[in-house]
């Protein structure tokens, strides 16, 4: 069933899991504001039945990053360009990326485990939206770059926690700061990719791995994802009593307890 397909996204919902697919493969699946506007949509859209949200993009490439026309004089229609929105006031240009940045922050949430098949190029704001998926499949001819230093900017979708989470400090920074490519063997042995397979499998891949994330049930799931995520930010001495809240909600639900 499809519930949404305009300015370059298509959702699709098939029982537990959703397909989000990028469709401006004529254009390497290159990022724009209206798609991240189509993006939020689509987060909004899902249905509460749904579990695993895939993200794909169409074509040879993930998405080589945002689409260079916004930094022409006329941008996009209907749109400020980046050249306009920089000469204005400090607090509006924050505004305009927080809005931006909604595109790339519903895929965290605990209810979902998202799972991003990236192939070809993942660029810049491509790079960040893997990055805001749980899970990345990734082909063998994948290549992750992050090239906002190069033209004088900063990854600003939040890519940058995530990446240092996978890598650590001084990794990133060398990643960011050459803005050299991470090709597929690298990106596995770095942790920056769950798998990676040959192009031609991976849509079957994919699809292995999503059904390995619907075998145990949901609300484990979620609890373990949510004792996981809060572990990077969470001292140890708090884990234990996070483990230990988490497991008692487990056996009240499993024997019906509770008071």
């Amino acid at each position: 069933m499809t519930l949404l397909d305009k300015d370059g996204v298509r959702l699709t919902v098939d029982d537990t899991v959703a397909t989000v697919t990028l469709t401006r493969p004529e254009k390497r699946n290159a990022q724009s504001p209206a798609m991240w506007r189509a993006l939020v949509e689509a987060g909004q859209l899902l249905p509460g039945s749904v579990r695993v949200v895939v993200l794909r993009g169409e074509g040879r490439s993930f998405s080589a990053g945002l689409d260079r026309q916004a930094f022409t004089p006329e941008g996009f229609d209907g749109e400020a360009s980046f050249l306009t929105m920089g000469k204005g006031p400090v607090e509006e240009i924050e505004r305009v990326i927080a809005g931006y940045q909604e595109a790339f922050l519903w895929w965290r949430r605990n209810d979902l485990v998202t799972v991003a098949a990236v192939q070809g190029h993942a660029i810049g704001a491509g790079f960040q939206l893997a990055l805001s998926c749980d899970l990345r499949v990734c082909a063998d001819d994948v290549q992750f770059a992050m090239k906002e230093t190069s033209l004088g900017l900063v990854p600003d979708l939040t890519g940058t926690h995530p990446l240092v989470r996978q890598v650590g400090y001084a990794r990133a920074l060398e990643i960011c700061a050459t803005g050299r490519f991470v090709r597929a063997e690298e990106a596995e042995r770095i942790g920056l990719a769950n798998v990676v397979v040959p192009a031609a499998d991976l849509e079957a891949a994919t699809e292995d791995l999503t059904a390995a994330l619907l075998a145990a049930p949901r609300d484990a799931v979620i609890e373990t994802k949510a004792l996981l995520s809060g572990a990077v930010e969470r001292p140890f001495a708090q884990q234990p009593a996070a483990e230990r809240a988490a497991q008692a909600r487990r056996l009240q639900d499993l024997v019906g307890g509770g008071e």
